[in-house]
């Protein structure tokens, strides 16, 4: 048993660091370590299909489903007419308010991506006093409600394959509102600290655009100096890259143009028509025959199967009938021609199409589609948006009142939806959280695993004897800081899934109750404000503007004080620990 204990050990371990360094394979690391847990026998197979068919995860997909649903009906647009008042403060008070209360049942990045280009393409105010705002009110908003992000729904599904009742849909609220108030007052004033960058220099600014130097132009051979293209309006020459593939990464004004050389241009997209206007050379787009057709903006998705995969790998003209003319990444920088550089969740494509086929639903499973002509082709209207609206309200209000589970309330909205056209069952198939559920398996396998191998008495034994004496109040606090610090390393639900059993167990063997500290590592695991690549609607708005690094500090240290003061001052005194 000891071997075991050792060897489960060193499994989780070089799990935790293959998390740390790969973080686009969530998914992936969690399976394998699932895979040989089960392999050495440490947990049974009757285990498996009790953990990934428990009614907590089963809850978890039918309100995630519901909230697609959500999303579908005009709720973000009529809210997105009331964004702007009088003055730049007022504009965002309203922004920090309609971005929190709409969190709180619908998915935060999809609110972002529905908000952000109404903000940046403002003329009034400076977007990018707006933006960061907008987003760390999304991430507090989410805290409000069961259903408001995904954080809360894996450990009420944990929580349940515990043997405990579920949490209701207003658990959350009274922490959730003090520390979302409470933020956005702070957010109202460390704004102030934000630059003032007007929409002119935030919209389309850091794509990376290709052309290619057409064999036998009258351009070959010159200096980039000399053929007047190392510095247009608004666009610079950053790279280019060879026939051979040889790249070069500081263009002087001698560098010389050889044929078929990629250039690789960095700027405002809206000036592309002065790329097209030089003759021989040759747009991407235009050389995959795209040309002549509109030009729409996109988001790639935290869920997209895309992620981890080259433009040329996923084929655009074949897949999606387009063609990706410029892509703006947060790391503002391009190692390879576009057809090589791979796909990251919160990257930004602007795709060269025809309207028709922009609004297919391999665009609505892949991107967010924030260009303006499209982004209301999948609206419910009429009696089915009323259902969706009135019919989660209903299911809401029944199961608080009476108590009723959410498993029985949210499967009857679900198949009510689904009966009535509000959602296809191609829409369920591509909004599956597939990924979510292999994560919550695998991790209650993993917990099986440490119950089955003494793993998790050896913790409930080292906390009896060396943590007893300790107030539950700091167990709590280091439990806390521990998970917050592990969501800036991992994503939040990897950081979710692992803290979850040890806090159980640490629970367990001071004798306090573990439901406080289970409410507290869902709060810390969605307390990501001070990078752009912690959290997902901070990469978009990092993206969508000029920002820097130094912006994040500047807003979000003092942001995550309060949070962090908040809530372990706060969880306690609403969920004491006996």
């Amino acid at each position: 048993m000891l071997y075991s204990q050792v060897a489960l050990f060193i499994v989780l371990t070089i799990m935790l660091v293959f998390l740390v360094k790969y973080q686009e394979k969530t998914v992936l690391v969690f399976s394998i370590t699932m895979l040989i847990c089960y392999l050495l026998g440490w947990y049974s197979k009757d285990d498996l299909i009790k953990n990934a068919s428990n009614s907590g995860l089963a809850t978890l997909v039918f309100l995630m489903l519901i909230a697609v649903a959500l999303a579908k009906t005009s709720i973000l647009q009529k809210l997105k007419r009331l964004l702007f008042g009088k003055n730049e403060r007022k504009t965002l008070i309203r922004i920090i308010g309609i971005s929190a209360i709409s969190s709180a049942i619908l998915n935060n990045t999809a609110v972002s991506a529905v908000l952000i280009n109404a903000i940046k393409s403002t003329k009034l105010y400076f977007p990018s006093r707006l933006l960061l705002p907008m987003s760390f009110a999304t991430i507090m908003g989410g805290t409000l409600t069961l259903i408001g992000t995904s954080t809360n729904l894996i450990v009420n599904s944990m929580y349940i394959s515990e043997g405990h009742e579920g949490f209701n849909f207003f658990t959350f609220t009274p922490i959730g509102l003090v520390v979302a108030l409470l933020g956005c007052l702070v957010l109202y004033f460390t704004s102030l600290f934000l630059p003032k960058i007007k929409s002119d220099n935030t919209k389309d600014k850091g794509y990376f655009i290709e052309v290619e130097l057409q064999a036998g132009s009258k351009l070959e051979d010159l200096s980039v100096s000399g053929a007047g293209i190392r510095h247009l309006d608004g666009l610079t020459l950053k790279t280019i890259i060879r026939k051979d593939g040889k790249r070069i990464a500081q263009i002087r004004a001698t560098t010389v143009l050889k044929s078929e050389d990629k250039l690789i241009f960095v700027g405002d997209i809206s000036k592309i028509s002065i790329l097209s206007q030089i003759k021989d050379l040759t747009l991407h787009a235009m050389s995959k025959g795209f040309d002549n057709v509109e030009l729409v903006e996109v988001i790639v998705k935290e869920t997209s199967p895309l992620r981890g995969k080259s433009i040329k790998a996923i084929n655009f003209p074949r897949n999606f009938y387009a063609t990706v003319v410029g892509i703006k990444k947060a790391e503002n920088s391009l190692e390879s021609e576009i057809n090589d550089v791979k796909v990251k969740a919160g990257d930004m494509l602007i795709l060269a199409t025809r309207k028709s086929t922009s609004n297919n639903k391999k665009f609505g499973k892949n991107f967010y589609l924030i260009d303006e002509d499209v982004e209301l082709h999948n609206i419910l209207s009429g009696w089915r948006e009323k259902l969706t609206v009135i019919g989660f309200i209903l299911m809401v209000g029944y199961a608080v009142i009476t108590g009723e589970s959410l498993f029985n309330t949210s499967f009857l909205l679900l198949a009510l939806l689904l009966i009535t056209g509000c959602l296809s069952l191609s829409e369920i198939r591509n909004s599956l959280p597939i990924k979510i559920w292999m994560i919550v398996t695998s991790s209650l396998c993993i917990a099986s695993s440490m119950e089955n191998t003494g793993l998790a008495k050896v913790i409930v034994n080292f906390s009896a004897d060396y943590l007893q004496n300790l107030e539950p109040y700091v167990i709590f606090a280091g439990i806390f800081i521990l998970t917050m610090l592990l969501t800036e390393l991992i994503t939040n639900n990897a950081a979710v899934a692992i803290m979850f059993p040890v806090a159980s167990n640490l629970a367990q063997g001071v004798g306090i109750d573990s439901f406080p500290i289970i409410i507290g590592i869902a709060f810390a695991a969605s307390a990501s404000f001070l990078t752009p690549y912690g959290y997902q609607t901070n990469l978009m708005v990092f993206n969508a503007t000029s920002y820097r690094w130094r912006d994040f500090i500047v807003v979000g240290v003092p942001v995550s004080i309060v949070y962090i003061a908040t809530c372990i001052l706060l969880i306690p005194i609403v969920y004491p620990f006996n």
